[in-house]
C-alpha cells in the first residue's frame, strides 16, 4: 500500500460534477477575500437571488468544494510567534511506521501543515512555537520519538513574506460581459 497514492482525500473525489461556472468562482473568490460578508452583499455583487445563492452555496458545500469556514487569528497575538518548517526523514517506509507516523503527526496542535512528499526528505511540516524552549520540545520529545524518524532538519522562518489561504481561482470560465471588458466586480 502506497500511502502517497492512498491519501486521496473524500473532499477531491466530492468535488468531480457539474464544473465549476464564472458565478461560483465570484462567489469562491468573494468568500476567500473575507467569509463574513453577509449572503446580501455577495448575492448583489454576483447578481443572484438570496434563495439562488443560498441553493449555490449549499452545492459549492455539498460537493465539498468549499470545505469549511474558519477565522484566521495572528499567532503572534496568541503567543506562538515562532514559525518553522520542518523536513522529516524516515529511516524505513514500511506501511505501519507510515501510518503511525500520520496518526502522531495529527495529534500535535503545533504542527500546522503536514505533507508527504516525493524527493530527499519524506515529509515538510509547517510548526508553530512560542518559543525556541517549545520548539526544541516538540523536535526532541515528539517528532525524535516516533518510531522510524531518522533525522529532522528544520528552517525557522525569519520574516513572512506572503501568507494566504485564498487559492488562485484564473482559471474560471469568463464570463460573455467579461469578453466584452464589462466584467462586474
Amino acid at each position: 500500500m502506497d500511502p502517497k497514492s492512498n491519501h486521496q482525500s473524500t473532499e477531491s473525489q466530492r468535488s468531480v460534477g457539474r464544473p465549476l461556472d464564472a458565478t461560483d468562482y465570484a462567489i469562491l473568490e468573494l468568500l476567500q477575500e473575507d467569509s463574513n460578508r453577509t449572503d446580501a452583499d455577495i448575492a448583489r455583487r454576483v447578481e443572484l437571488s438570496a434563495s439562488g445563492l443560498k441553493k449555490r452555496l449549499r452545492k459549492l458545500e455539498d460537493r465539498g468544494v468549499i470545505q469549511r469556514q474558519v477565522t484566521l487569528l495572528d499567532r503572534n497575538a496568541v503567543n506562538l510567534g515562532l514559525l518553522c518548517f520542518v523536513q522529516v526523514f524516515l529511516s524505513h517506509h514500511q506501511a505501519d511506521a507510515v501510518r503511525h507516523f500520520s496518526k502522531v503527526i495529527s495529534e500535535l496542535p503545533e504542527v500546522l501543515e503536514c505533507h508527504f512528499l516525493t524527493g530527499e526528505h519524506d515529509y515538510l511540516l509547517k510548526i508553530v512555537a512560542r518559543d525556541y524552549r517549545h520548539l526544541e520540545h516538540i523536535l526532541a520529545d515528539e517528532l525524535a520519538a516516533i518510531p522510524g524518524v531518522d533525522r529532522l532538519l528544520t528552517s525557522i522562518v525569519l520574516n513572512e513574506i506572503k501568507r494566504t489561504t485564498a487559492l488562485p481561482l484564473e482559471s474560471r470560465p469568463r464570463t460573455a460581459a467579461a469578453e466584452e471588458g464589462h466584467e462586474r466586480p
